[in-house]
């Protein structure tokens, strides 16, 4: 897990990959906390992506089953490189000039995209039978 032997690959002006241990949850925090943390933030992570596919075989409608499946499957991939690795490998880095925004990975993005889809499908779409007013 030497991050060092990676040198960054500048892919475009504002993307490139990158080796970056995370130790702890997002942006790093927690991540001082050695091997308890590492294996109480698996176990959390396992414990979560269990709720949330009860919950998504529980969903009518695909695209909450795929949004909450996408949340479900990046928890899953993390708690695994915790496991193996003792750290979240995170290799996107999307940076414009002195800014970058965070290293992260394929199931970060699958747990953001999830997310997302589903705050949107709860904000805009209608629910039947809801009552409007006082």
């Amino acid at each position: 897990m030497d991050a060092r032997a990676f040198r960054p690959l500048d892919v475009t002006g504002f993307f490139s990959l990158v080796m970056v241990w995370n130790r702890g949850v997002s942006f790093g925090m927690f991540g001082g906390g050695g091997e308890a943390t590492r294996w109480l933030l698996a176990i959390f992570a396992v414990g979560v992506a269990a709720g949330l596919v009860v919950w998504m075989r529980r969903q009518s409608l695909r695209r909450q089953a795929l949004a909450t499946g996408l949340a479900a499957g990046g928890a899953l991939g993390n708690a695994a490189d915790r496991i193996v690795h003792g750290a979240v490998a995170d290799f996107f880095d999307v940076h414009l000039g002195t800014w970058s925004w965070p290293a992260f990975n394929v199931a970060d993005s699958a747990i953001t995209a999830g997310v997302a889809i589903l705050v949107a499908d709860a904000l805009l779409t209608p629910k039947s039978g809801r009552k409007v007013g006082p």
